[in-house]
């Protein structure tokens, strides 16, 4: 692509990134969100994620963004540099990330619709285990599922918290979405499942006033949830930027073998 002569720039709040904002504006020329065509995001995946999210609020098409990693990961990001902007933004390479739906019902009846670009997540609120019924396609595959939560998450958030809850990695691409239980104590051996995009699951809470539990889309929480429907929005689609070096499926791809 050619460089966007457009460019806005999404700052995270660190005095890292602040510097690094300073340092940019002296080099080139920038102008306001709603005016691009492009954003240059500042920060870690943690405000990548938050500039993706508020692409999915504005009304249109979501602008395209490219992120120089200014946290601690950086998994979403490109490495920070000043120099080389414009021939960095013409070479770079897009990736399609097409998120999920949550529709959280909670224990009163309030129904929260959220989209998660990695995972959706069901938490215990206490010391008590959750006890959840598990629905594929309205169809129930796990009557009882006894966990401290359980996770859904796309390809591009296989690598975050559904690793760490050793949940697979998919490819990016893939159009698969890994189900994965959090510290499940029955059934035992159920160790997750990896499903097609097109599935919808369906997460009922069994007992909920005696083992409350919450929703998390990402970064938002919704507490005392009665059930829960997850499917991939389709009618949303987000695009990442990254150096060809840096490209976000070889990452993705690499990450199976780091011990």
């Amino acid at each position: 692509m050619t460089a966007p002569t457009r460019r806005a720039l999404a700052v995270s709040p660190t005095r890292q990134a602040q510097d690094a904002a300073r340092a940019l504006a002296d080099a080139y020329d920038w102008v306001a969100e709603d005016r691009a065509e492009m954003i240059v995001a500042l920060g870690g995946d943690g405000f990548m994620l938050q500039t993706l999210h508020r692409q999915l609020e504005r009304p249109g098409v979501p602008l395209p963004v490219f992120g120089m990693n200014l946290g601690t990961v950086g998994f979403l990001m490109n490495d920070w540099q000043v120099f080389g902007l414009d021939a960095r933004l013409s070479g770079s390479k897009a990736f399609k990330v097409t998120p999920l739906r949550m529709v959280a019902t909670t224990a009163v009846g309030e129904r929260v619709t959220l989209p998660a670009i990695n995972e959706v997540s069901l938490l215990r609120e206490t010391r008590e285990t959750a006890k959840l019924e598990v629905t594929l396609n309205d169809r129930v595959v796990l009557p009882e599922l006894v966990c401290d939560g359980i996770l859904a998450a796309t390809p591009a958030g296989s690598t975050a918290y559904n690793f760490s809850a050793q949940g697979p990695i998919l490819p990016l691409g893939s159009s698969l979405i890994a189900l994965t239980p959090i510290s499940a104590f029955r059934p035992r051996r159920w160790r997750g499942a990896i499903l097609p995009d097109k599935a919808r699951i369906g997460l009922r809470v069994l007992e909920p006033q005696k083992r409350p539990v919450s929703a998390v889309a990402d970064q938002r929480e919704v507490r005392d949830v009665a059930s829960v429907e997850i499917a991939i929005d389709r009618t949303r689609e987000l695009t990442l930027m990254f150096d060809p070096e840096h490209a976000l499926d070889d990452r993705i791809t690499m990450e199976q073998f780091i011990a």
